[in-house]
């Protein structure tokens, strides 16, 4: 029997299992016929019962489940419904470190790997995506938000049908068609086979005996199987004998139940559990462990040893104590692309925080921990324009609860609202740069319209840095109005306050403003004046390089390819000297114009691929659609039309998430218009809708490794590209744009940099 293609498939998000899940059998296999059964699932029960491991296990085995080719029947039927179920993927979203409903949405979509630029509600993004894929999505720590996650849940599984949700919380979500499945300790055998797994993980030479079982048993019994508890008896028993560990839990149960020896309620049990941890800490692992409390999901050593330490905890003590929680299971080390980061389970933090609060010192560290982020900030900008550019935006994406968290302390202080904008503004990289618009979007509103002219003029710097980044992203997101009325409100402010840099900054994002909405005219004026302001004030990083290369496109757009060339040239040269990246894909993109329109197609892919690979990297959702569009171009030009609409097609979703198609813009848009019209050529119109089709089927990841790769041989001749439709007599170079004459500004000779 013939078998249907099998399709690629998009695994998922799930981290790997580094410590191993013990029992659960026959929870597992009930969750799975849960799953089977409805369409929303969730596990709840008190804090340390195992919830979330349980559910990531059920978790990774749907996706084992489905990770196996999706075939027909011998008979010809329909494939295996289990193993289409998930063909889109099991995906994990951690929601234990939001706060803010207004960043609930955002957590998931990020958690979905989607990057979106426009001004559309997040919620219409989700819904969009998930409407016809076949996922599920685990939730995970939603407490703090029940009431707006519920809401959320209930709309994607209505405009989604191919949506499943695994939830884990310590409550239901209540709502209709929900199985709420309470999770139970583990049974006695399970309990004991968990307590001798991890304390074997601590000491190797830690074995069960027949001396021993009796104690131990009796020490899960008395920790009620309860995983947390049984986690943190294990790690005292690297130093106390079993029978030493029992009798101190005794007397802590004693102390809190007047002496009972009845069965103690769950949460009192885990709590129990934890306090006596507590009390077995030393002064200074008591004093840390309240002080990581501050910390929201991960952090490093450098940010642990800057927050906590002080008079009475050393600074060089802190490695060592932060050594003793971990050895206790107080603290968890995760390796990441961040480098090494430890985080704290929920329990163990809440507990910790609480003493932090009776300690009176709550206040003091959060601030102490904004200081740190925004330093950690502070540094990140800098070192953007440098060869650590990927590891600076790895470091932001694993710093974002942090960094969230600090912004939210800058707005809990009307007198501070400086220090939120200061921190929005700082982050423009990770806004503008690595997909983060809408996030920055949501930040830089915030902290602008929180501004009660309580800070001071001192503070004004900080404001209109928060003004022209807002001007920026608000224009990569299409929204001109707000754009510009950011932008003009930053330029007069900075001409007031005497402030040339800001001024700069203004009138460039004007210019890029102007670029997009195709006056290029004026966009090669502000352009322009925005570079003579940026050298006159000292100013050199990505975005005066940024600066260069849209005035350069602005150029190319007017038919001024040398002048484009020249500039664009020495903005890669500079970049390849200082490292960066996420700029110079802007100037290959240009470069590769310039290539194709000399009728170098092996040279634009060259550098078009390089392109590609940046922007996937840095989910520089601009960058990377508009290369995979010049792509396609050349790809026809090379003679295959099939590929080509392929990648056309692919192109199509991800200016969805840009936002208004190619800006509006009919300068961006020939590239693509001259691809059509070719490739609809040579393949038929049929032809060229079923690849296009394809092409919108591919994942991003898919998408990027086939425009890497190149097509296959065996090409069909290309003959010359085709005029757009109306061009002119210069439509045949793919920059031009019809109509356009060539300019260049006023004082710029030929080859050298406007400006």
């Amino acid at each position: 029997m013939r078998q249907r293609p099998i399709p690629r498939r998009t695994p998922g998000n799930l981290p790997s299992d580094l410590s191993g899940f013990v029992g659960r059998g026959g929870e597992l296999s009930e969750l799975g016929r849960l799953l089977d059964a409805s369409r929303l699932v969730t596990v709840t029960g008190a804090g340390g019962v195992g919830k979330t491991r349980l559910v990531l296990a059920a978790a990774r085995a749907a996706a084992d489940a489905a990770a196996g080719p999706v075939r027909a029947s011998d008979a010809g039927g329909p494939a295996d419904p289990a193993q289409e179920r998930y063909f889109d993927g099991v995906w994990l979203a951690e929601l234990a470190s939001v706060r803010d409903p207004a960043l609930l949405e955002l957590t998931l979509a990020e958690a979905l790997g989607l990057t979106d630029h426009t001004t559309r509600p997040p919620r219409t993004v989700l819904a969009e995506h998930l409407a016809e894929r076949r996922l599920l999505l685990v939730l995970d720590g939603f407490e703090q938000l029940v009431d707006e996650t519920a809401d959320l849940v209930r709309d994607l599984l209505r405009r989604s049908p191919g949506l499943r949700v695994l939830a884990a919380g310590r409550r239901p979500l209540t709502l209709d068609g929900e199985l709420s499945w309470p999770l139970a300790p583990l049974d006695p055998e399970e309990a004991l086979a968990l307590l001798i797994e991890r304390t074997s993980a601590a000491d190797p030479a830690f074995a069960l005996t027949e001396a021993n079982r009796a104690v131990l048993a009796e020490l899960c019994a008395r920790l009620d199987g309860l995983p947390l508890a049984l986690e943190l008896a294990a790690g005292r028993l690297r130093t106390l004998s079993p029978e030493q560990v029992l009798s101190r839990l005794e007397d802590r149960f004693a102390l809190l139940t007047g002496g009972s020896r009845g069965a103690l309620p769950r949460h009192r049990a885990l709590r129990t559990a934890i306090g006596w941890s507590h009390e077995l800490c030393t002064a200074g692992e008591r004093l840390l462990w309240a002080r990581l409390s501050v910390f929201a999901g991960q952090f490093d050593l450098d940010a642990a040893e800057y927050v906590c330490a002080g008079p009475d905890l050393p600074v060089d003590s802190v490695l060592d104590l932060v050594g003793e929680l971990l050895g206790q299971s107080l603290l968890v080390r995760e390796e990441t692309a961040a480098g090494v980061r430890y985080r704290m389970l929920e329990s163990v933090r809440i507990y910790g925080a609480g003493w932090l609060e009776s300690l009176g010192d709550a206040r003091r560290l959060r601030r102490r921990h904004r200081d740190w982020y925004m330093g950690l900030a502070t540094w990140c900008e800098l070192d953007w324009f440098s060869p650590r550019q990927e590891e600076v935006a790895a470091l932001v994406e694993a710093e974002l609860p942090n960094l969230r968290l600090a912004l939210e302390c800058c707005l809990d202080e009307p007198e501070e609202i400086h220090l939120g904008q200061y921190l929005a503004g700082t982050l423009w990289f990770f806004w503008a740069g690595c997909g983060r618009l809408t996030e920055g979007r949501h930040w830089l509103d915030r902290t602008l319209e929180g501004d009660l002219g309580l800070a001071g003029p001192e503070y004004e710097s900080s404001r209109l840095k928060a003004l022209w980044v807002l001007g920026y992203v608000a224009a990569l997101q299409g929204d001109s109005v707000a754009s510009m009325s950011a932008l003009y409100e930053c330029r007069d402010g900075a001409a007031r306050s005497e402030n040339p840099v800001a001024g700069a900054y203004a009138v460039h994002r004007m210019g890029c403003l102007a670029l997009i909405s195709d006056d290029m005219t004026r966009a090669g004026e502000l352009l322009g004046s925005a570079l003579e302001r940026y050298r006159e004030a000292g100013e050199l990083n990505s975005n005066v390089l940024m600066c260069q290369v849209e005035l350069a496109m602005a150029l190319a757009f007017q038919g001024d390819l040398a002048g484009a060339l020249s500039l664009c040239r020495e903005v890669r040269d500079i970049c390849e000297e200082r490292g960066e990246r996420w700029t110079k894909a802007y100037a290959l993109y240009v470069l590769a114009y310039a290539a194709l329109d000399a009728g170098g197609t092996a040279e634009a892919r060259r550098l078009l691929a390089e392109c590609v690979a940046i922007n996937h990297t840095f989910r520089d959702l601009v960058g990377l659609v508009l290369a995979v569009e010049l792509l396609a171009l050349v790809t026809v030009a090379e003679g295959h039309p099939a590929e080509a609409a392929v990648l056309q097609g692919a192109a199509e979703p991800l200016w969805d998430g840009v936002g208004m198609r190619l800006f509006g813009s009919g300068y961006f848009n020939a590239p693509r218009l001259m691809c059509q019209e070719r490739a609809g050529e040579l393949l038929g119109a049929e032809r060229y809708a079923s690849c296009a089709r394809h092409g919108r089927t591919l994942p991003l990841d898919a998408l990027v490794e086939r425009a890497l790769r190149g097509p296959e041989p065996a090409p069909v001749p290309a003959g010359p590209l085709p005029r757009p439709r109306g061009a002119t007599e210069r439509a045949e170079r793919p920059m031009a744009h019809p109509g356009a004459k060539s300019r260049k500004p006023a004082g710029s000779p030929e080859g050298e940099p406007a400006g």
